[in-house]
């Protein structure tokens, strides 16, 4: 019992539909653990379970039957259009998006969260197309985001290099809508945005260098690009290329500065434009990943668009091999499905040994009162045992007074029996656990007073073995894990924050340095980035499932509510902006690009260290506000002469990366028991 239910429960691994098979494969191995023992009738058993199967799978099939949810597929397909559309405006006056198309972004992009999909539904397989079709949908949400966030040319019309690249990212997002319907392939639209994209990053413009603009007066009022100037205050998006939290900058100042030539510069384009095209370069970054994950989520493994990169390392992999990846990052402590099958094997082991020593009548209710009992946090297994006790003795009273008028007529049982079904399947789920079971009781006892002569005492053997369900649940609940994934999701965000800031300092000094030539693709701070990410998703899984907290919050300190959401955003955006900055070639920063750009990359992580100490503070832990930009660092300059191309790229990345960290405690305050409207997204 303890090797069958811990494997049938960690089997959830493989995404929703395991997880939804395991509680009925759960009940085919507890009913044959108790007697009678007639091996004799193993065939009539099957025949029996065969048969029960077909006619639910039947009934669900052809009775009822209402439309069904939109696919996970069809929700990605319809947001690559809301991307198309996005793109296409964002190419004619005024060159930027209406507050109407940002919000149709905006909910097009909520539909992709799991939160908005159904169980079934959602992409969340160990498998090849499982998992490019999850990527897909991220890669919709940041390409929606991302357009959502272009300001428009801050020097008149867009250059044409721009201009094409918005075009390929649109015809490039209707041809992953229509591969995702089952399309060809996006090969040729693929192409084109891959060439149009290199074309800008490279782009001069045929006309002479501006002059350069008038210095600031006062070197601490300086700001850095895409981030608020010192002493401005820290609330508000800071958008990857100059928005309102910069001073307004003249004509003069916003387009008159440019650079110093070098291989990477663009001596033509003042600083301003080299940061919308550094934001229209993400753009289209965006679009090349979603238009290879949609391919790699419908073609599988034999996908027309690229070769396997690290960002899609599972693109090669055989079926048992990802099947083993996935236990393998799950087979841990800190893993919330490795506590819930611990828990659950725990628990019907133990019913299993109470029903059995004590030869208690009807044991199987116990395990099955366990099975179904057992929780995740102390708290839930409090008011869910309290609940279940409450129905289970008003069903055991109704049940008893049943058995007693009717006595043996077992016609009536059988003429009952379809009615307390139907009350039973239809209100139980609707109206919770104390339904459930009460309507259980007494469905059980109309079948067992057909198969056998009963009596009154049967109401009574059901309650005693559903008191000790409960009790051996209580109990298990209170040893192992009591807290559930509330305080796992903490502790493994801020690793999550720990690491992502290891990834964004060794970011930004390779690219100061120009050391990203030899910086491999899959450094191992990527792949433990990637493993907290992995465990992370699944505690954020399981804490959607659980009440706000354990406890009410009774005297514990108050934390501020959080956007997980926003947190692993950050963490997939510190992954792949990394691993486009660190692909080859790449040149070293002159002294004042590369004071800069370290200085705003330590920045970065020291605010990421700082929302990592805020959830999952210590004893003494600091909770003073740091400055996004210290006046005092000599290096934090706007525009350094002759920074590259490459410079404001970064500059870039780690902006949208200060935006997401602003957006993950931006929930406003409030306890673990009561989380803001912003808390379960």
């Amino acid at each position: 019992m303890l090797v069958v239910g811990f494997l049938l429960a960690f089997s959830a691994v493989g995404g929703p539909r395991w997880a939804g098979a395991a509680p009925g494969l759960q009940l085919l191995y507890i009913l044959p653990s108790f007697p009678p023992y007639d091996p004799g009738t193993l065939g009539a058993r099957l025949t029996g379970t065969t048969a029960g199967l077909v006619l639910l799978a039947a009934s669900e099939a052809l009775l009822f039957t209402g439309p069904d949810p939109p696919s996970y597929r069809e929700r990605a397909a319809a947001a690559a259009r809301r991307a198309a559309r996005c793109a296409t405006l964002l190419t004619a006056p005024p060159y930027t998006l209406g507050a109407a198309e940002i919000e149709a972004a905006r909910e097009t992009g909520q539909t992709l969260r799991s939160l908005n999909v159904p169980e079934a539904e959602r992409p969340a397989g160990p498998g090849v197309r499982d998992r490019a079709l999850s990527q897909t949908g991220l890669a919709l949400r940041a390409l929606l985001n991302r357009l959502a966030l272009l300001t428009g040319p801050p020097c008149g019309p867009p250059v044409p290099a721009v201009t094409d690249v918005l075009n390929a990212v649109a015809a490039l997002a209707t041809a992953t809508a229509s591969r995702l319907g089952s399309g060809p392939p996006p090969t040729t639209a693929y192409d084109a945005l891959t060439g149009a994209r290199a074309r800008l990053a490279t782009y001069t413009a045929d006309r002479p260098a501006p002059p350069p603009a008038n210095p600031p007066a006062n070197p601490s009022a300086s700001t850095v690009p895409g981030l608020p100037p010192a002493g401005a205050p820290e609330s508000g998006p800071h958008l990857p290329s100059a928005d309102a939290s910069e001073p307004a900058p003249d004509s003069e100042s916003a387009c008159g500065s440019g650079s110093a030539p070098d291989s990477e510069s663009a001596p033509d384009f003042p600083p301003a434009v080299l940061r919308e095209h550094a934001a229209v370069l993400d753009v289209a970054d965006a679009a090349l990943a979603m238009a290879m994950a949609a391919d790699l989520a419908v073609g599988g493994r034999k996908r027309a668009l690229g070769a396997a990169t690290s960002r899609f390392w599972y693109a090669t992999a055989r079926p048992p091999a990802l099947w083993w990846h996935r236990a393998y990052g799950h087979a841990g402590r800190r893993s919330v499905f490795f506590q819930n099958a611990v828990r659950l094997a725990l628990a019907l082991t133990a019913a299993r040994l109470v029903a059995g020593v004590d030869t208690l009548p009807h044991g199987f209710w116990a395990t099955l009162a366990a099975l179904t009992l057992t929780r995740t946090t102390l708290d839930e297994a409090r008011s869910t045992i309290r609940r279940a006790l409450t129905g289970t003795l008003a069903g055991a009273l109704v049940t008893a007074g049943l058995l007693a008028l009717v006595g043996a007529h077992t016609v009536v049982y059988a003429a009952v029996l379809p009615a307390v079904m139907l009350i039973a399947f239809t209100v139980g789920p609707v109206k919770g656990v104390g339904w459930a079971q009460g309507m259980f009781t007494l469905l059980v006892a109309l079948v067992f007073a057909q198969l056998a002569p009963t009596t009154w005492r049967l109401a009574e053997v059901r309650l005693l073995d559903v008191l000790v369900g409960s009790a051996i649940g209580a109990v298990i609940g209170l040893l192992a894990w009591p807290r559930g994934a509330h305080d796992e999701l903490r502790r493994v965000t801020a690793e999550l924050m720990r690491r992502a800031a290891e990834i964004v300092v060794a970011t930004s000094a390779s690219v100061a340095g120009g050391t990203t030539a030899a910086a491999p693709p899959a450094a191992p701070g990527h792949r433990s980035l990637h493993h907290e990410l992995v465990l992370a998703e699944s505690a954020y899984a399981q804490y959607q499932s659980e009440p706000a907290a354990f406890g009410g919050g009774r005297g514990r300190p108050a934390r501020p509510a959080v956007d997980w959401q926003a947190a692993l955003m950050a963490a997939h955006h510190t992954l792949w902006g990394s691993a486009r900055l660190l692909e080859p070639p790449g040149t070293g920063l002159n002294p004042a690009a590369a004071g800069s750009l370290g200085a705003l990359g330590d920045r970065v992580a020291g605010r990421m260290l700082q929302v990592s100490a805020a959830l999952d503070p210590g004893g003494d832990t600091p909770a003073a506000p740091v400055p996004l930009i210290d006046p005092s660092l000599a290096d934090f300059t706007a525009q350094p002469p002759g920074a590259p191309r490459r410079y404001y790229a970064t500059a870039s990345w780690l902006a949208s990366l200060m935006t997401d960290l602003t957006r993950i405690a931006g929930a406003g305050h409030g306890g673990d028991g009561a989380p803001g409207p912003r808390d379960r997204r």
